[in-house]
This record gives structure tokens, sequence and C-alpha cells, in this order.
């Protein structure tokens, strides 16, 4: 059964986080991919531009549902890109990149974190299953109990087509080989936009 997550106790936060030493600086981008230590993505500065142009800019929240060690939404957070995006991962997070105000850590795969009714946008990069991105689907946006329209897929390409439903109903689809906007060309990029009927 799928249960929420709502805000943790500062004091757990805290506590997750005390132990971990200063996060470590953040690479500078090139302009052709590189895989870094702590992100499964082929990262590059014209790659993060687009990602920005995704995204909606400040004060606009956007979530990032599996952020791992949080590299890519540090990167993110950071000028000039300087958005304001939340990391969500499974306890125990391998987070080592994010600050505790940007990062949120749900119990299990089976819990969804409830920020995601407030945030803009939600950013999935090579998520574990198909399951995830369907239950965030359902709760928040097929049942209207959510703010998001923006929903953006990364992931390897032979993946895509297990995704493609999710957004059937309801959204329209720009499909992207990651090799075009600078990642690598394995990869795709999906960006869901949310159709808006007018009354």
């Amino acid at each position: 059964m799928l249960r929420h997550h709502d805000d943790f106790d500062p004091e757990y936060d805290v506590e997750i986080t005390r132990n971990y030493p200063l996060p470590p600086p953040l690479p500078c981008l090139l302009a052709t991919p590189k895989v870094y230590s702590g992100c499964c993505l082929g990262l590059s500065a014209p790659f993060l531009d687009h990602l920005r142009a995704a995204l909606p800019a400040q004060p606009s929240l956007s979530l990032s549902i599996g952020s791992g060690y949080g590299l890519l939404e540090a990167l993110l957070l950071s000028p000039p890109y300087d958005l304001n995006i939340v990391g969500v991962e499974v306890q125990p997070s391998p987070n080592i990149y994010l600050p505790a105000e940007s990062h949120r850590i749900v119990p299990g795969t089976r819990f969804l974190e409830s920020l995601a009714a407030k945030a803009e946008a939600w950013l999935f990069v090579y998520p574990r299953r198909v399951g995830l991105v369907e239950e965030y689907m359902l709760e928040y946006t097929e049942k209207q109990t959510g703010s998001v329209r923006t929903v953006v897929w990364i992931g390897p390409t032979a993946d895509w087509d297990d995704y493609r439903k999710c957004f059937e109903s309801g959204w329209h689809v720009n499909v992207t080989s990651a090799g075009e906007v600078g990642g690598r060309a394995w990869e795709t990029v999906a960006i869901a936009r949310a159709i808006i009927i007018e009354d």
C-alpha cells in the first residue's frame, strides 16, 4: 500500500546529515558530456542549460525523485542555474551534495514524498521502476491533488518505451536524444507538459 511521507522532524533530518563531511566541490562542466562520480548521467554545460530551460525558474519548486548522491540537483541549485530544486531519496540516502534544506528522505520505496503536491515540476533520472512514476502520476495528477505541470524523464533510450504509457493521457511529450542536447547518445530526455483545458 502506498503511503504519503509528510515533513520530517528537523531534528531527524539534522541527525541524518550530521555525519556527512562538507560537500565535495562541484565539477566545472565541459562542453562535452562526462560521467562524474555520484551521477549516472553524462553531464555537460549544454545539457544543464537544456534542463534549466525545461524546469521552472525560481521561486517555483522542482522535485527530483530519486536524487541519489545529489550531484545533478546540487549543480542545478548553484549558479548559473539557480533553480529551486529539492532531491528525494529512499532511506538510507547516499546524498553527499545537497544541503539538508534541499533534500528529503522517504522511509521506503512504497512511500511518496508529499512535497510532490506543491512542486510545479518533477524530475526522474534513471528511475528504477515504472511503478514509481505511475504512483506519483496517479496520486498527484489523475486525482488532481497536485500542481505539477512539467515532468522530465531521463534514462536509457531502451527503457523509454516502458515509461511512455505514463504520459499517454493529458500530456504533450517531447522526446529528444540526449546526444542532441549535450548528453550521451544512448540516453533519452523526455519532457512532458500538462495539457491545460480551458473552461
